[in-house]
């Protein structure tokens, strides 16, 4: 009888312990365990944005400086000294027309390959129809169009591209006004890429001459603002598509870019990133990544990504 029982509670003990074995083995099989997914570390796209600011920034400076000065040569104030050569070369040619009010303004590039002194290689021409007067006249307004234009071999199209200066109209004819001269832009642009895909880009942007209250730079509305001093900030939006056909959108907050800041002045003297501001950009189907170009004072090409709390440091193009 002793051993009997012994017997049975083993054989208990046996069936409860195989039965919780069995389950917990049941239990593991029907857990799974999720894949994780790749880290988002693809930063393609947010280069394709810059690429497509740094673009639309240079010709709008190019129209801001050949509406001024009626040449891509030097810049010259109203004394007729040379101030500083600007961003082109002399391969550049501007021919400039006006007819009752309207100017007109061509950027001929040729069709060879003109290399600024920005290091880019440029063809085919911007021109640039504007009324109201100068860039820097309250009022000023200027459409850019595009006809064959190539930029390091990706081809821009200017679909429409206009700006406007929105300077209050009360703002002194004397030197330095008391507010800075400032202005809005909208441009929708494509650019195919030499290495394949085409950019959609779309913006609203404004742009203000930080430092109106230089003389140096700004010397009132009867003489031409001097663009090799100039400091100027963008803020806005944008959106479009990437060269992966990625829909996206972009805010632009307080963009910097320094016409004294040159960071490789021996082969790009005339190359002048955005120093400072950021700009945040949201793909379709990733992460948001925040582009951070610093704090507006070190002279570089430097700037840093940020994707879900991770940073990573890349260099202009």
């Amino acid at each position: 009888m002793k051993t009997s029982k012994i017997s049975v509670g083993l054989a208990t003990l046996l069936f409860v312990g195989a039965f919780a074995l069995t389950s917990c083995k049941k239990k593991t099989q029907e857990v799974s365990v999720p894949t994780p997914e790749p880290e988002d570390t693809e930063q393609t796209s947010a280069s394709d944005n810059n690429l497509s600011e740094s673009y639309v920034s240079d010709i709008e400076s190019m129209g801001s400086q050949a509406s001024e000065n009626n040449t891509l040569l030097t810049y010259k104030s109203s004394d007729g000294s040379q101030t500083g050569q600007i961003d082109l070369a002399p391969c550049a040619v501007v021919t400039t027309s006006v007819v009752a009010g309207v100017r007109s303004h061509t950027i001929d590039f040729g069709a060879s390959g003109c290399v600024g002194a920005d290091g880019r290689t440029r063809t085919g021409k911007l021109i640039y129809v504007s009324t109201g007067g100068f860039y820097r006249n309250p009022g000023f307004a200027i459409t850019v169009t595009s006809q064959n234009y190539v930029v390091d071999g990706n081809t821009v199209t200017i679909n429409n591209k206009t700006i406007s200066n929105t300077t209050p109209t009360t703002i002194p004819s004397g030197v330095n006004p008391g507010t800075n001269l400032s202005w809005a832009i909208t441009a929708t642009i494509t650019i195919q890429k030499a290495g394949g895909g085409t950019i959609s880009w779309n913006c609203n942007r404004t742009k203000e001459l930080t430092n109106t209250t230089d003389t140096l730079c700004y010397k009132g509305q009867n003489r031409p603002i001097i663009w090799s001093k100039a400091k100027i900030k963008l803020t806005g939006t944008a959106s479009g598509s990437n060269a992966s056909n990625e829909s996206y959108s972009v805010v632009a907050t307080n963009l910097i870019r320094d016409f004294n800041c040159a960071p490789d002045p021996v082969n790009r003297p005339h190359r002048h990133p955005f120093i400072g501001g950021t700009v945040l950009y949201t793909p379709a189907k990733r992460l948001p990544r925040l582009i951070d170009y610093g704090n507006g004072t070190d002279c570089d090409f430097n700037a840093t990504i940020t994707i879900n709390g991770k940073t990573y440091a890349f260099t202009l193009n």
